[in-house]
């Protein structure tokens, strides 16, 4: 059975975001027509004006289509959404603008008229996108609008998958039932069942929209008997693997020989050109960043050399890259010039306080005002100038604007998928950093360098990069 809430939803964005349009391209007709006293280049009817744009607006949402913004795997990326309305909102413009042109007669009374449409335009539709997820959200709280799925397997995913999807309000989704054993549903409500028929038996299905199976039986007519069900009544059919790691990244199916289908899944998603672009954009954007960054870092070296005079400027250490590479990281010292070079647990003991080094490993390796660092390396650290000097390790290509925190051999021997998170090459910023840098504990913090590996794409590091400049102005998680 086929749930139509979001093909009516994807149509009340297509109608909204009309409307949106046509309110913005009204409203620069009216600031610069109507309430802008200078001259105009032609004096065109609002009518005229309207009717013409009413022709060229289906267009304009057949770009945002093409854009994948009616997609319902973009309902809640809104940062992607953000970015793709941007870039469809200037497309769309650059179409006006192109039939203006080419038209026996203009189509804009003054050339203000499609800018303050763009500008407006995609305030409105921003504007509107948001409160239409606001409004489908409080819908999924009166069970309006769910996907109701059934979930079969016992395996940890269901676990995982119950945990995710259990909240309506915030997943969209109602769990009916699960098929497996009970001590993987944490949740009362949920009702478990033995089997797939006994779920039949109970009369349960009859408004099913899916089913999320998480572990293949080894009696081959059970997995039969849940596909077909799916398909003759209609119901979405998901299969998720027991390894949930092995189908994540990049995945092809291709032909094998010519004539074997096969599921070729990639280690990481940052393979051919993705590498060669990245690396082009880390030389450009590097580049410029070492630049613009060099007075300050001058500023930093000088201060460094009076505050503490006896000890070197900057602090260089092993640390690993992409297939295990070793490099020397470069970064302003922060520690005082008696403790550089020398472990957490060396540090405490030479400066006679050996009952740092327990709080210091079980706080997630960071104290309240460590003593190890100077009143200089305090405010670098704050303000995040300390990594600075790592702009020349991106310029060199040892490391990237974006990747996986650049960790010493040690600490990385430490977490076992430390290969794939090694298959791309370390950065300066990442998930973790956006996600709370030192507030997170070194399991999640690999945990998202992993996701980032898996999941890379050049828009991805765009974001990243982004929210970093959010996260180092607010100083989230520095220390």
């Amino acid at each position: 059975m086929k749930n139509n809430a979001s093909l009516i939803y994807n149509a009340c964005l297509i109608v909204g975001d009309f409307f949106a349009l046509v309110a913005a391209f009204v409203a620069a007709y009216i600031l610069r027509v109507k309430l802008d006293p200078r001259p105009l280049l032609e004096p065109i009817h609002a009518a005229t004006y309207l009717g013409v744009f009413l022709m060229v607006l289906p267009f304009w949402i057949l770009i945002f289509a093409l854009l994948g913004l009616y997609d319902h795997n973009i309902y809640e990326k809104r940062f992607v959404e953000l970015g793709r309305l941007f870039v469809g909102s200037f497309v769309g413009l650059l179409f006006l603008v192109f039939c203006n042109f080419i038209s026996k007669t203009p189509i804009f009374p003054a050339r203000l008229v499609p800018i303050y449409g763009f500008a407006l335009g995609f305030a409105f539709l921003v504007l509107f996108r948001n409160l239409a997820r606001l409004v489908r959200t409080e819908l999924f709280s009166y069970n309006i609008g769910l996907t109701r799925v059934l979930i079969t397997g016992s395996t940890q995913m269901t676990r995982e998958l119950v945990d995710t999807l259990h909240y309506s309000r915030r997943s969209g989704y109602k769990i009916v039932g699960v098929v497996g054993s009970r001590k993987f549903v944490d949740v009362p409500h949920i009702p478990t069942f033995p089997s797939f028929k006994k779920f039949l038996e109970e009369g349960r299905a009859g408004d099913l929209h899916g089913i999320i199976q998480t572990e293949l039986y080894a009696d081959e007519w059970r997995n039969a008997e849940i596909l077909t069900y799916a398909q003759e009544h209609h119901a979405n059919y998901r299969f998720v693997p027991g390894n949930s790691e092995l189908f994540v990244g990049n995945i092809e199916v291709e032909l094998f020989r010519s004539s074997v289908p096969v599921i070729a899944v990639h280690q990481t998603a940052l393979f051919g050109w993705g590498r060669i672009v990245k690396r082009l954009f880390d030389l450009a954007v590097g580049g410029l960043l070492l630049v613009l960054a060099s007075p300050l870092m001058l500023l930093v070296m000088l201060a460094q050399k009076i505050s503490d005079p006896h000890g070197p400027i900057f602090f260089r250490q092993t640390r690993l890259t992409r297939f295990n590479h070793e490099f020397q990281v470069f970064k302003f010292r922060t520690i005082r010039a008696a403790y550089n070079g020398l472990t957490p647990e060396e540090a405490f003991t030479k400066m006679g306080r050996p009952d740092l080094i327990k709080a210091y490993r079980e706080r997630g390796d960071r104290i309240e005002n460590d003593p190890r660092f100077s009143r200089l390396g305090r405010l670098l650290r704050r303000a995040s100038l300390d990594e600075l000097p790592q702009l020349l390790n991106v310029v060199r290509g040892d490391i990237s604007l974006v990747g996986p925190r650049a960790l010493i051999p040690q600490e990385l021997a430490l977490y076992s998928k430390r290969h794939a998170i090694l298959s791309v090459k370390s950065g300066i910023t990442g998930l973790a950093v956006i996600s709370g840098r030192r507030d997170i504990g070194f399991d999640e913090r690999r945990k998202l360098d992993l996701y980032y590996v898996q999941n890379w794409s050049f828009w991805f590091d765009l974001v990243i990069l982004a929210k970093t400049v959010r996260a180092v102005l607010e100083r989230r998680g520095a220390e």
